[in-house]
């Protein structure tokens, strides 16, 4: 058989495998924006689409990664040890949104002694240095990036002190978050007496299946009635900033009973790291009550109800005077598109800030295609000019409030673990508020005639992009 003939069988071989393929993709019923985004890819790509959509595109391999069966277990075990916590009353107008958590998520809203808001990298991290050296009986902490530099190696010296006096220290940090970190940095932790897990081991990123779901939680527990969440990361340019500019971010700081939530979340991940059940009164211990109602979210990439994407669209949905987003990235779908400027349109205040710009040029150009029809609908549009806004929240009607890990894009509603509390009250909402409008100070409001007449190149530069920011 000729060389000639070979090439014809393998090309009729491949087209034959890629229109299979695009049928598959096709007939997987998915959000339509991703659909397109394969289609895409496969058709524009030809061989590399291939072998980008056997590694990244095919949902069913994350039930081999995770087992539904075995997430529901450890929520249930360690829903168990709150039963005794005093729940909290949550406003009338947000009880079913508390009711879609607790079915879908098994969270419960629990009672909160304390709440800060930390609007300053720096101010965190002194505070969780002065938690750190306060933790009497044990510490667990999260992170998608720990960095082996000033800041990484100052906590971490932090913990290997606390270990040495006998405190449990439990550290998780995401493989792929901590792919260029050296990986004696954690090795000299574990000989130091921590407990050292990463999360979904990738051992080679360009040829494994594993990349594309990740761990992008934040959250620390000590003691287990002192908790942080929200979008920092442990690396200098958190504190130092990037482009000339500030870091801007958000954490939450909580106290009482509803560290709980924070904690379940942590053991829950441990299991999935370590396969070790870590439970016990000891990591639950009995909270004063308080008068602040917080459900701590989980979301993740098994099965179809993406929660913390449906409950901020359940919540948009319910506003009735103001809805305040802060996102790094802007590449939802189209639900939440919609959700944004039908509350608009319906006379709810809406604004969404994001970055001037951000550390991805690719993902700023995705994250302006999306602003022309929220302008057209009235959504008021901010982009922070002081630096990177990598804060990730939401205040809805000065009565709820959230703050968590989760950007605004497809990575995060669907292919990332994440984490997000939702505070049903006054307080934290005004004063979420507030620091949106002092944030409001370091942008530029963008106007519509003023977006209309950006370069044609950069318009046209902005649609391609989109066009794959389901898979970005």
């Amino acid at each position: 058989m000729s060389d000639l003939t070979v090439m014809g069988w393998l090309y009729w071989a491949y087209c034959i495998f890629a229109i299979l393929l695009l049928v598959k993709v096709v007939l997987n019923n998915r959000d339509t924006f991703k659909t397109l985004a394969w289609i895409m890819v496969l058709v524009f790509l030809p061989g590399l689409g291939m072998v980008l959509y056997f590694f990244f595109g095919r949902d069913t391999r994350k039930n081999r990664l995770i087992s539904k069966r075995q997430l529901s277990q450890i929520q249930q075990r360690n829903q168990l040890q709150n039963s005794a916590d005093a729940l909290p009353d949550i406003p009338q107008e947000y009880s079913s949104l508390a009711s879609f958590f607790d079915n879908v998520s098994s969270s419960r809203p629990l009672c909160a002694s304390g709440v800060e808001i930390i609007d300053s990298t720096e101010r965190f991290a002194s505070l969780l240095l002065e938690q750190v050296a306060a933790a009497k009986e044990h510490i667990h902490m999260q992170f998608y990036i720990f960095e082996n530099d000033e800041f990484g190696r100052t906590l971490r010296d932090a913990l290997v002190a606390k270990a040495k006096e006998g405190v449990e220290v439990r550290v998780i940090y995401d493989s792929v978050g901590c792919l260029a970190v050296d990986k004696g940095f954690f090795e000299g932790m574990r000989c130091a007496g921590i407990y050292v897990e990463s999360f979904m081991k990738v051992r080679f990123p360009l040829f494994t299946r594993r990349v594309n779901y990740r761990n992008h939680r934040k959250v620390v527990v000590i003691d287990g009635n002192v908790g942080f969440v929200g979008g920092c990361n442990i690396a200098d340019r958190y504190l130092k900033g990037i482009n000339g500019g500030v870091w801007r971010d958000t954490m939450m700081l909580l106290r009482g009973a509803a560290v709980h939530g924070l904690q379940s979340a942590f053991l829950q991940d441990w299991y999935f790291a370590n396969r070790t059940l870590v439970s016990g009164k000891r990591y639950f211990p009995l909270q004063p009550g308080g008068d602040v109602a917080v459900q701590t979210v989980l979301s993740n990439p098994v099965g179809n109800v993406r929660t913390i994407m449906n409950g901020m669209l359940k919540a948009i949905h319910s506003a009735r005077r103001c809805v305040y987003l802060q996102s790094p990235y802007f590449m939802p779908n189209e639900a939440f598109v919609t959700a944004l400027k039908c509350a608009a349109l319906s006379g709810v205040d809406v604004r969404l800030m994001i970055p001037m710009r951000s550390d991805s040029r690719v993902a700023d150009y995705a994250s302006r295609s999306y602003l022309s029809p929220l302008l057209d609908a009235g959504v008021k549009v901010y982009l922070y000019k002081n630096g990177f806004l990598h804060s990730k929240t939401m205040m809805c009607d000065e009565r709820l409030s959230s703050i968590g890990s989760v950007n605004l894009d497809f990575r995060s509603f669907y292919y990332n673990f994440e984490i997000s509390a939702f505070v049903y009250g006054k307080s934290v909402a005004q004063e979420l508020k507030s620091q949106f409008m002092r944030d409001a100070g370091h942008c530029h409001q963008l106007a519509q005639n003023e977006f209309r007449a950006r370069p044609f190149v950069k318009r046209c530069a902005e649609s391609v992009v989109r066009l794959f920011s389901p898979l970005l």
